[in-house]
């Protein structure tokens, strides 16, 4: 019987030839029946894969004998066995888009000039030796923010990841510089590119949350400093580290807490939104509320 998981993994390494390793992650990937996305830049590799759990094993093996990538921190989650409609593999300038190409010098050892990493057990040392003092600094769109977050966390108001950097150039978190800032993301590989944009742009005392909340929520669960829903992306839309977790999501049509994205029905728009069970069944909230739907 099929045991449908999702594997998630990121390596920064120097990749002479990331066409050649495209075609070898393409044909391996399919040659396991998986789907999902694989980005390839020099800068190194990106992916989100789902299949078979037995599938996924035989990938990540191959895929950690190649040996720049042998030491790939592969994370796991439960799947559906439906949650990418297809499989792209792609080669990309930069494997973040932060559009700051300049800023990144990637080396065998990874990203050059980033963040302090923080294992799960180490933030909680850093919190409870600095305390307030500490800033948790969300690495993600402000879209994903919505459902779940660090508590008293700062969220850029960014709705992609190219914005980051004007964001942080705005002047609007200068008074954060002389702070411990604990840059946080989905599995950790903004944070690779986003500490190091912080560093070089005047923050101190920069560190990233090792394995990103992912890794956070497998070790704390919702009895941690984290609340609420993770926003992932593939077809669930979000996951929960307990069955306890309440996402802090509200929906547009009555408020209630739900970790519900749907798009909106305006073609123009099309943007994601909150949007509870109950107001979908009865046909309400059929925009994001910010715009309407022509006539």
């Amino acid at each position: 019987m099929a045991t449908p998981k999702i594997l998630l993994f990121y390596v920064f390494t120097p990749l002479a030839d990331p066409e050649a390793v495209r075609l070898w992650q393409l044909a391996l990937a399919e040659k396991n029946s998986l789907t999902g996305r694989v980005i390839v830049s020099r800068q190194g590799i990106n992916a989100t894969l789902g299949g078979d759990v037995w599938d996924l094993k035989q990938y990540a093996k191959v895929t950690k004998s190649y040996a720049p990538f042998r030491d790939a921190d592969i994370k796991w989650s439960d799947g559906t066995g439906d949650d990418f409609p297809r499989l792209s593999v792609k080669v990309r300038d930069e494997l973040v888009t932060f559009q700051a190409p300049d800023d990144i010098v990637v080396t065998a050892d990874g990203v050059r000039g980033g963040g302090t990493h923080l294992s799960p057990a180490a933030l909680h040392e850093l919190v409870e030796e600095r305390g307030d003092d500490v800033v948790f600094f969300d690495g993600r769109n402000s879209m994903e923010a919505q459902i779940g977050r660090f508590r008293d966390a700062v969220v850029p108001d960014v709705r992609t990841t190219r914005e980051f950097l004007d964001e942080i150039e705005s002047g609007r978190y200068d008074h954060l510089k002389g702070k411990p800032v604990v840059t946080y993301c989905t599995g950790g590989i903004r944070c690779e590119v986003l500490s190091v944009l912080m560093k070089n742009r005047g923050f101190d005392e920069v560190y990233q949350l090792d394995g990103g909340i992912v890794r956070y929520g497998e070790a704390y669960g919702d009895t941690g400093l984290w609340d609420g829903s993770l926003y992932v992306f593939d077809n669930r839309m979000h996951m929960e580290f307990s069955p306890e977790a309440q996402s802090l999501g509200s929906c547009v049509g009555c408020g209630e807490r739900t970790p519900l994205f749907v798009n909106c029905s305006n073609q123009d728009c099309r943007t994601q939104y909150l949007r509870c069970e109950a107001c979908t069944a009865h046909g309400r909230a059929v925009t994001c509320g910010v715009c309407t739907v022509p006539a």
